[in-house]
């Protein structure tokens, strides 16, 4: 990386690169590590693997041509972190599992906390996070304080709720924000009953995907031309296959 970065010598795209043109790079590497491992390919697992190391060298890299850091410290720094919350492993405490983990990380987070900004349970939530996910991580954050359903029937009646908000809403505005609360009260319906949100439309996405394959291949050329009543006919059988 060091010789594909220099300024002399090294590969024109990359040498323009910066840590804002990467960024969506690494968070495509980082799906396409987790679409090898839904398809069960180890073999594509592990170049995609590489390429998302490839993504941490690269933005090591420009840390280090800034003077702020290097590979080396990213290594350091995430071995620390792991000994530092895992103290009933590399430490002398009795008492170890995920609860003691929440309870590091939260005292990290107030560490790093500035002095002239109020504290919250939901500090730390990477504003990067795709929607769902991020939806998901704030309403888990929230329900450690306390603030959650008791069960999932209440979440389930705030998506009835918000549904008739959407449906009276009376402009575009208006709509996006309500169908933006809709969104939300199924991320936590799902939360309640269990379900990863994320997971669950990627697979209703994948599903979709191959039933609209199989219509194009029953009807060929002629698929485009075909009225609704038709494709929906065409849906109808490709829905018993797949």
């Amino acid at each position: 990386m060091a010789r594909l970065r220099d300024p002399d010598h090294g590969c024109e795209w990359d040498t323009v690169q910066t840590f804002e043109t990467i960024a969506p790079y690494t968070i495509e590497e980082a799906y396409e590590v987790a679409d090898a491992i839904a398809r069960g390919d180890m073999a594509e697992l592990k170049d995609e693997l590489g390429d998302l190391l490839l993504q941490v060298v690269f933005h090591a890299r420009m840390a280090e041509e800034a003077g702020l850091f290097g590979f080396d410290d990213v290594a350091t720094a995430i071995s620390d972190k792991m000994e530092r919350r895992h103290p009933h492993i590399f430490g002398d405490r009795a008492e170890g599992g995920h609860h003691l983990w929440e309870v590091i990380k939260a005292e990290e987070r107030a560490a790093k906390g500035k002095p002239d900004v109020p504290s919250s349970a939901l500090d730390g939530v990477a504003l990067g996070l795709p929607a769902l996910l991020r939806a998901e991580k704030v309403q888990k954050r929230a329900a450690r304080t306390g603030f959650d359903w008791p069960d999932p029937s209440g979440a389930r009646a705030k998506i009835d709720e918000e549904l008739a908000e959407v449906e009276t809403a009376d402009t575009d505005a208006d709509r996006e924000e309500e169908i933006g609360d809709l969104l939300f009260a199924m991320v936590n319906w799902s939360r309640k009953l269990g379900i990863d949100p994320e997971t669950a439309l990627r697979a209703a996405t994948a599903k979709f995907e191959r039933r609209f394959r199989a219509m194009e291949q029953s009807a060929g050329d002629a698929f485009a031309g075909l009225d609704l009543d038709a494709k929906e006919a065409l849906w109808v059988e490709a829905k018993k296959g797949c």
